[in-house]
């Protein structure tokens, strides 16, 4: 009797250690196939970072904080930001009542204001222009003076059709 129990106990403890091997088996398996599957992922995301990173660099390229040519004419006044300076001056035409005056339409839902705006280099703006329903496109000659001041003149201009 007492031989029997021992052979029970050991069947039931060879048993078990089975079970415990193929059951950290699987989980190992399944593990590994975790850490590839996320490995494969964080490879795609470099990629997808590296694509972005490379993208931004591409529209960063007409820029006036990236042309240090361009940059090289404002450090005589010593701005420390020269881009933002002339968007805040020409943000500034939008402050009075009615249409922008750099804008050659006149504003068919409301007044047109200039909302984007892309310094380009020491002359040239691009900027956008909307009235809540109808938008436009600028091309913009700048001078900043000496004196900080700031003269725009329109180059060219184009308001989009609406397609309904």
């Amino acid at each position: 009797m007492k031989n029997k129990i021992f052979l029970y106990l050991f069947v039931f403890a060879a048993l078990l250690a089975l079970y415990q091997f193929v059951s950290a088996n699987n989980l190992q398996k399944a593990m590994t196939a975790d850490v590839n599957e996320l490995q494969t992922k964080v490879e795609q995301l470099e990629d997808s970072i590296q694509k972005t990173q490379l993208r931004l660099l591409d529209m960063q390229y007409f820029s006036l904080e990236n042309n240090d040519d361009a940059l090289a004419y404002y450090d005589h006044l010593n701005l420390e930001h020269p881009a933002r300076y002339i968007e805040d001056k020409l943000l500034e035409t939008n402050e009075k009542s009615g249409d922008n005056p750099l804008i050659p339409y006149a504003g068919m839902e409301s007044d047109f204001k200039i909302n984007k705006i892309k310094v380009l280099n020491h002359k040239w703006i691009l900027a956008d222009f909307s009235d809540g329903k109808y938008w436009g496109d600028l091309i913009i000659k700048y001078e900043l003076k000496d004196d900080l001041g700031v003269d725009f003149t329109l180059l060219d201009h184009l308001l989009y059709t609406r397609s309904n």
